[in-house]
């Protein structure tokens, strides 16, 4: 009896082995090693916030975005695969390796790039205030909103541009932005900062209650380039998409993709 015991346990044993060995070398490929391999690129997004990244009237992922994604797959050789999470998640995503990139309109900080690293820039875009149309002319300047709530979403770099170009103002966070603009809409937030071409869309679909203020942020401290995240240390999976960021940037693809999703978030009253 005892060897049958003594038998299981090897056995048991040099399946352990074998796993390791297995895993270890799964863990000593490189990114881009990985996503050859398993024949597909996963990428990880936040799928409301047109023109970036939103749904079609078919509940496809669609936008410039997500054209972006699509030409780093054919760069690569394989099939993309779009997993929809939580902004504020897909950075953690990346860095556990759940998702291949994460390609949701980042802004390249050098706070992100501690832990995460950055492709080129893709996308430069100026960042608005948007508030009830009544208040256009009111809140114009950081003093005029002292004391007040100023909205922008979870995880966000405005978060972080509210802190530093209006830090008498109270910081009021929530995951998307439809629930962020209803806020201002009901006056329990006098506005929101965003992205200028998801603010033109937030308030061309206001029905007129939602306006751009007559606030300009500095633009040393609000001009904000967009960026492909990949987890640290692949510099191999970085080269091959920025070989993609300056064929597209070059030949005009880019801004193509950028009209087409915005004239179907128009078309979609997003």
């Amino acid at each position: 009896m005892k060897k049958v015991f003594k038998s299981m346990a090897l056995v048991a044993l040099l399946l352990l082995l074998s796993l390791s060995v297995f895993a270890n070398g799964n863990s000593d490929m490189s990114a881009l090693e990985r996503i050859k391999n398993a024949g597909k690129l996963v990428v990880g997004t936040e799928a409301q916030y047109a023109p970036y990244e939103f749904r079609d009237a078919n509940a496809n992922i669609v936008g410039c975005d997500m054209f972006l994604a699509s030409e780093i797959a054919k760069q690569l050789g394989v099939e993309l695969e779009i997993v929809d999470m939580a902004f504020d998640g897909i950075i953690p995503a990346v860095q556990s390796g759940q998702v291949d990139l994460g390609i949701a309109a980042f802004t390249n900080t050098p706070e992100r790039a501690e832990v995460i690293d950055f492709s080129d820039i893709y996308e430069e875009s100026i960042q608005y205030l948007v508030v009830k149309t009544e208040n256009k002319d009111v809140y114009t300047t950081p003093e005029s909103l002292k004391g007040l709530k100023v909205g922008s979403q979870r995880g966000t770099i405005q978060s972080i541009l509210i802190q530093t170009a209006l830090p008498e103002s109270e910081l009021f966070e929530l995951a998307k932005y439809p629930e962020l603009a209803l806020e201002v809409r009901n006056g329990n937030i006098a506005g929101l900062v965003v992205d200028a071409a998801v603010g033109d869309s937030i308030v061309a679909t206001s029905d007129g209650t939602l306006a751009v203020a007559d606030f300009t942020f500095d633009s040393e401290v609000a001009n904000f380039g967009k960026s492909v995240v990949v987890q640290k240390g692949n510099e191999d999976l970085i080269a091959e998409i920025n070989k993609v960021i300056e064929r597209v940037l070059s030949d005009g693809s880019y801004q193509k993709a950028w009209d087409d999703a915005v004239a179907l978030q128009m078309e979609l009253g997003l």
